[in-house]
């Protein structure tokens, strides 16, 4: 619910048969996958390349895993890793883990030695699984630690077709001296666990924050958690039996784990795995498994954008897009639509949140913020409550920025083993997201920008997003940040980094200029620089504050 201190129409906006309130219908994140599975059991659950595994078959490999890791000791609230790209192996591991009680650690593949360490030491992992290029790494990290072996799997299996714009070989690498997947698999086939009775309090995922406001936190995504989102996603993307979901975020990364993974698996859909994201690939996916929904950041969207003989009929079995991880540009969307047909729905959330809790309906098209020039993230999806709070917490009226507060069941209880923490940032159970928020009377959420990321010019507050914004509409700009730089005179000086399309041309003072003739004295960036490429983070966000760093070092 949207706490507006008045009357709210904002479920009058939903997609057709969408309530306000949707309760979880199961106990556990296993007790709904058994469901799907009765109910047809011969589906097609995964699909990759030229490969394809059934419910009842992904339900099988999972069994014969599951018992494999039972008979090393795992149960009931123990901690293993994964690390791998999104491959099937992803899910059979989550499947095995959930119907032990055990809990998966996403682990970013991308992660050097030191990084991947803070997440073993913090989560307490005694095993991982991690895909066979990634092995030695694995065992750097995991060296003093409680991790006790490491299994590997190959993103080759469950395939045949072997594209060479995603795999650097047609040959596995050599299998861990602690096991082979796929071979422990076969070896306990037909076998099934003993499973422990889950509840909806029981943490199915140990998902960490991306650590740019201090080291990583693990969130404790429960099964309740993941239940609510999932179920809120499906009804509100219109997810139905036979639909086919592309997983284009990665799985280690909470949007990739519940909106593009949990959410066809629980609801009679096939996930669409292409292992890392190639955008050619990508595109090729979408007219092969008639993918009908996707969830992705803006960046996959814009690398889509960028392929030179992409196909718009390749998206001609699309239902809806989604697009989270940061707000879109306007102008990015616009672009999108002219080209391939299709509007990309805004849709928020966070580690926090269990991923999506606020988005765009299908169909519809996000205001515009007239103050801001935000384009809003959509409205409160069911069972939330969001508020615009001050900085002593106490609700602002519709209209105002404050930041934005969020509660319901896809809220997590807390970071694993930080209760300091979990008291900062979930006072009483209410997420206090760090972004800058305005709420209208109709329920729509506009993010103006991160607490943070605000800039002080001369005792003017300049958000970064609505210098970006008015980048992204020059029609060379690929991509925008816009950051502080420290300075003796004004406090700080507006500073942009832009990349550029290709085969376009710009120079620093013609973006300059026409950003000058678009916003205040005060907002334009009086230093552009013009980079081939902007620091990303894993998952497709734009690191502001790896530019800002690098400004107040220089």
């Amino acid at each position: 619910m949207v706490d507006t201190s008045g009357t709210a129409h904002w479920v009058d906006s939903y997609p057709p048969g969408v309530p306000a309130d949707l309760p979880v219908r199961d106990t556990s994140l296993v007790a709904a996958w058994r469901r799907r599975v009765a109910a047809d059991p011969h589906a097609k659950a995964v699909a990759y390349f030229d490969g394809a595994l059934s419910a009842t078959e992904l339900d099988e490999l999972s069994d014969a895993f599951a018992a494999a890791l039972q008979g090393r000791g795992v149960g009931a609230g123990d901690r293993i890793g994964i690390q791998m790209q999104n491959i099937p192996q992803y899910v059979i591991c989550f499947l095995a883990l959930w119907k032990l009680g055990a809990i998966a650690v996403l682990l970013n593949p991308m992660y050097k030695e030191r990084e991947l360490r803070h997440l073993i030491e913090d989560s307490g992992a005694r095993g991982i699984v991690a895909e066979d290029q990634f092995h030695d790494t694995s065992v750097q990290a995991s060296e003093g630690t409680a991790v006790e072996w490491i299994i590997t799997t190959s993103g080759l299996e469950y395939q045949t077709r072997n594209d060479p714009r995603v795999f650097r070989s047609t040959e596995p690498g050599p299998a861990s001296p602690d096991g082979d997947m796929v071979e422990l698999i076969r070896a306990h086939r037909g076998r099934t666990p003993e499973e422990y009775a889950t509840g909806l309090q029981d943490v199915a995922l140990l998902t960490y924050t991306s650590g740019t406001t201090g080291p990583p936190k693990g969130a404790m995504n429960t099964h309740g958690n993941v239940l609510a989102v999932a179920a809120g996603c499906a009804a509100w993307m219109g997810v139905e039996p036979g639909d086919a979901v592309l997983a284009v975020a990665p799985l280690f990364h909470i949007t990739g784990a519940v909106i593009d993974s949990a959410t066809p698996l629980l609801h009679d859909a096939t996930l669409v795995f292409v292992n890392r994201t190639d955008p050619a690939v990508v595109i090729d996916a979408f007219a092969e498994h008639s993918v009908t929904c996707t969830t992705g950041s803006i960046t996959v969207f814009n690398a889509l954008y960028q392929v030179p003989d992409a196909d718009p009929q390749a998206f001609a079995s699309v239902k809806t897009l989604f697009s989270g991880g940061a707000p879109i540009p306007p102008a990015t969307v616009e672009s999108f639509r002219e080209r391939f047909g299709h509007y990309i729905h805004n849709i928020y959330g966070m580690t926090e949140s269990t991923s999506a809790v606020i988005a765009v309906p299908p169909g519809t098209e996000a205001p515009v913020d007239p103050a801001s020039g935000s384009l809003a993230i959509g409205l409160p999806m069911p069972n939330l409550t969001v508020r615009v709070v001050d900085a002593d917490g106490r609700a602002l009226p519709v209209g105002e920025q404050g930041e934005l507060e969020m509660s319901g069941p896809q809220i997590v209880p807390g970071y694993w083993n930080n209760p300091e923490a979990t008291a900062r940032t979930m006072p009483e159970g209410k997420l206090r997201t760090g972004d800058v928020a305005v709420l209208d009377e109709d329920g729509w959420v506009y993010i103006v920008d991160r607490l943070k990321d605000q800039i002080n010019a001369s005792g003017y507050k300049v958000w970064p997003r609505e210098v970006e914004d008015v980048l992204y509409e020059h029609p060379a700009v690929y991509e925008a940040a816009v950051v502080g730089q420290p300075d003796p005179y004004r406090g700080e000086t507006v500073v942009a980094y832009v990349s550029v399309r290709a085969g376009r041309t710009v120079t620093e003072e013609e973006l300059i200029d026409f950003t000058k003739q678009r916003l205040a004295a005060y907002k334009y960036p009086r230093i552009v620089h013009v980079i081939d490429d902007l620091p990303k983070t894993q998952t497709g966000k734009i690191r502001r504050r790896a530019l800002r760093d690098d400004l107040t070092k220089g």
